[in-house]
């Protein structure tokens, strides 16, 4: 039987995180899609409240341990106050949630500990590759062993904050199987091209990156010989991105609610309106309902069940879900949801991407 009731701890982190949102992300947001960058002030608040340490063992310098469930519960909240921002600030999660899953002893004493300092980490990973029908498990990047190194060739797409990157974690095919490399920022060989534009989460800067005959120590293959289960990373990508979903699409909810109860049309709220009420009747069960479904994914991860099934049904649904309801609130608000004065219109704009960021964003 599942038990969803939250502990002091997470009440507190839900809370901590709540009140960071709703201060600093919904203040600045609009100012960071519009200037296409995320202040380096509220990047730093969000790293000291320490999420990210939380889920690092004592042991590498954190003070905490993994929770699938409690990032549920907190990337909410965060989502809540701004996607573009959220995903701006998880961008160190993409180098060091894979190495406190899959690193090897050297490895996790040698990086985990810089992600538990007061200053936010320089690093990054690259993924996804500009192709047609994009799978982490067929990658064209290739990694091949010579000697005493691997040598990395390919070309990824929607790297975040890859300009000044100092550490990226890169995904290539090795031997029929997707594996993970620790390559440093000065590498010779890395190419951060162009910035991706995209119809929304502007405020993340996203580049375009090559790796031309990158050599890096067979030290550096992730996991070392034993290498990591890629299966198991894209089901924590998908939790991280159903929750993600869910707290956007509860703010679009939210302020179409708020907006039905204060606009009046023939002398009432249109929140009166059958027709209204239903709609956002219907926004509120499929929330609920998502929200659900990530719980019990992010549950059965950490009590060690199978949850590959279960995240990617919460995934698979919230993709959904999250357009449905941000496309509501757009025609609650009538021919104002179309206009930027209101925040609808970017939240539909951002719920559109969640179908292509599989495998992007870890929490």
């Amino acid at each position: 039987m599942y038990s969803f009731d939250m502990t002091s701890e997470q009440k507190m982190l839900v809370e901590t995180v709540r009140r960071y949102a709703e201060k600093n992300l919904r203040s600045v947001y609009r100012e960071a899609e519009e200037s296409k960058h995320v202040p380096d002030k509220v990047v730093q608040m969000g790293w000291e409240i320490g999420l990210l340490p939380g889920a690092i063992d004592a042991e590498y310098g954190g003070y905490g341990e993994y929770s699938a469930l409690t990032n549920a519960l907190y990337l909410e909240e965060l989502a809540w106050g701004d996607l573009g921002i959220t995903l701006h600030l998880l961008t160190p999660n993409l180098f060091a949630i894979p190495i406190a899953q899959f690193g090897n002893d050297k490895q996790k004493e040698e990086y985990l500990a810089r992600f538990c300092d007061e200053s936010f980490p320089k690093a990054t990973a690259s993924l996804v590759e500009p192709v047609v029908q994009f799978d982490p498990a067929e990658l064209q990047t290739m990694a091949v062993k010579e000697g005493d190194t691997f040598v990395i060739n390919g070309k990824k797409t929607y790297v975040p904050l890859a300009e000044d990157a100092e550490l990226f974690l890169v995904y290539a095919q090795e031997n029929g199987a997707t594996q993970a490399f620790i390559v440093p920022g000065n590498t010779p060989g890395i190419k951060v091209g162009k910035r991706v534009k995209l119809m929304g989460v502007q405020a993340l800067e996203l580049y375009e990156v090559e790796f031309v005959n990158v050599a890096v120590p067979k030290a550096n293959r992730l996991g070392g010989l034993k290498g990591i289960r890629m299966q198991k990373l894209l089901t924590l990508s998908r939790i991280t991105l159903a929750a993600l979903a869910v707290g956007m699409a509860r703010a679009a909810y939210e302020y179409a609610v708020n907006y039905a109860k204060e606009r009046v049309a023939f002398g009432e709220p249109i929140a009166h309106r059958q027709s209204i009420a239903f709609m956002l009747a219907n926004m509120r069960i499929e929330i609920e309902g998502t929200r659900l479904m990530v719980w019990e994914a992010a549950y059965k991860y950490d009590t060690g069940e199978d949850a590959a099934k279960a995240a990617y049904l919460a995934k698979n649904y919230a993709d959904k879900m999250v357009l449905e309801v941000t496309d509501g609130a757009v025609q609650v608000l009538g021919g104002h949801g179309y206009i930027r004065e209101h925040p609808v219109e970017l939240w539909l704009r951002n719920g559109r991407g969640f179908v292509t960021m599989d495998g992007a964003v870890l929490a």
